[in-house]
């Protein structure tokens, strides 16, 4: 078999451009994403960090714009998520079943793009600058709202980062209109990983609490579903779900993104 019909063997997360024109059918539009987030042109000299990385494509495209090292961490076991302690097993079976480990996919995309990034099995709380080192720059995308403690997360990334950090989240554009001054974050955890929805403010108030100071923030915007999406409402109330199901559906999910540093020990110490 060719590489087009490896790709159409697998499921795919992140969509991603593959040599001799293969596109991967995957769940969400990431070259899309891409043109709505300011992902540094160059990365030359760089070493370079992707948190949560499924199928590879910001380590991919870190290392396309020049990173001299990428490392790429990621849970290959769906076990090893941040699942409430109240979760149904049949249920968690199923969402293994429905979200499969997603490194042959990435090893597929490694392969053809001739690739040298570092893949870690690896949760990011974990980090550890005597392990791993530090890192220039650091992309996370799209996990907070996965994690029992976001800050603790944060908190981690800020152990091994030396330059900056961009995250990328998705965001709850009705929280963010009714409490557009005011940090709101709705607790879901409904039997999955799937912990915080957040308005704009919560979102962006995470970082000093983990001792990073926001250097710059974008607006929201969507990301768009991919060829394999078929958007399921994430929570059980009937009438939020479809208020998800159409806004998801006609223009994407609402995300937004922040960039960071390592805070000051003088900024850390100042009186609010």
């Amino acid at each position: 078999m060719g590489l087009r019909d490896d790709v159409q063997q697998l499921s795919w997360y992140h969509t991603i451009e593959l040599p001799g024109g293969v596109v991967t059918p995957g769940l969400y539009d990431t070259p899309g994403e891409l043109e709505h987030v300011p992902l540094p042109r160059s990365l030359a000299g760089k070493r370079c960090l992707d948190i949560g990385t499924a199928d590879g494509f910001w380590a991919f495209e870190m290392e396309r714009r020049g990173a001299s090292e990428v490392v790429a961490i990621d849970v290959d076991d769906p076990g090893g998520y941040d699942w409430p302690a109240n979760r149904d097993p049949r249920q968690q079976s199923d969402f293994a079943a429905a979200h499969p480990n997603h490194r042959k996919a990435f090893a597929l995309a490694h392969e053809a793009l001739a690739s040298r990034v570092e893949r870690r099995d690896e949760r990011v709380y974990d980090l550890d600058p005597g392990d791993i080192g530090q890192f220039d720059f650091v992309f996370m995308g799209s996990l907070l709202l996965h994690l029992r403690d976001p800050v603790g997360a944060l908190e981690a990334v800020r152990r091994v980062l030396s330059g900056s950090m961009l995250s990328v989240d998705s965001i709850s554009p009705l929280l963010t209109l009714l409490h557009p001054k005011q940090p709101v974050a709705r607790f879901e955890a409904p039997g999955w990983p799937l912990w915080w929805v957040m308005n704009l403010h919560a979102y962006r108030r995470l970082f000093p609490a983990a001792g990073l100071t926001v250097t710059s923030a974008g607006r929201p915007f969507f990301v768009r579903s991919g060829a394999a999406n078929e958007f399921k409402p994430r929570v059980a109330r009937p009438l939020v779900g479809r208020i998800q199901h159409q806004i998801a559906t006609r223009w994407g999910i609402p995300h937004s993104w922040v960039m960071a540093r390592p805070a000051s020990r003088s900024t850390l110490s100042e009186p609010r």
